[in-house]
Formats: structure tokens, C-alpha cells, sequence
């Protein structure tokens, strides 16, 4: 299935376990390779990180498991903070 790339801007993204991430704000392509690289993030869930005002994250496509009418990623242990509010134990 093919897609405008600006079919993906605002776009939630979740991970495999249902956290949510945040909202697809840009998308990142290699031209010469004609190829996506990776996803920016905006409207960040702050509850996943650390670093108070974090803005962005970039989610590399080799990540990413499925786009349609939301982006689901592949969940990765250690990535975000553990056990975020409204997330139950591993």
C-alpha cells in the first residue's frame, strides 16, 4: 500500500504494548537512497523520559512495525522510562 507522506503528519504512534509515544511531526527521508529514515515526534508523552521539556525524538523506520490509521513501533525494553503512569508491570 502506497501513501502521500503527508498523510502520515499527526499520526499517534504507539509501541507494540500500547504506550503511547507521541504524534508524527516530520518525517526524515534519504533522497539518494529514496528511502524513509526515520519518523520526528512531536507532542512527545512526557511521561516517558527523563529530561524535563524533551521536545522530540526521531523513531528510526527499521522500528517501525505498521502504518494505517495509526504508527506502531516495536517496543524497546530500556528505551523510555520504566513502568510510565497508566502502564502496568512487565
Amino acid at each position: 500500500m502506497r501513501t502521500q507522506i503527508t498523510e502520515l503528519f499527526g499520526l499517534q504512534i504507539y509501541t507494540e504494548k500500547s504506550v503511547f509515544v507521541g504524534e508524527v511531526e516530520d518525517v526524515l527521508l534519504d533522497i539518494e537512497g529514496k528511502k524513509m529514515e526515520s519518523l520526528i515526534v512531536g507532542k512527545l508523552n512526557q511521561n516517558l523520559v527523563d529530561i524535563k521539556n524533551y521536545k522530540g525524538l526521531k523513531i528510526p523506520f527499521r522500528i517501525i512495525r505498521s502504518i494505517g490509521d495509526i504508527v506502531i513501533i516495536r517496543h524497546l525494553p530500556g528505551a523510555f522510562k520504566t513502568n510510565p503512569p497508566g502502564e502496568g508491570a512487565s
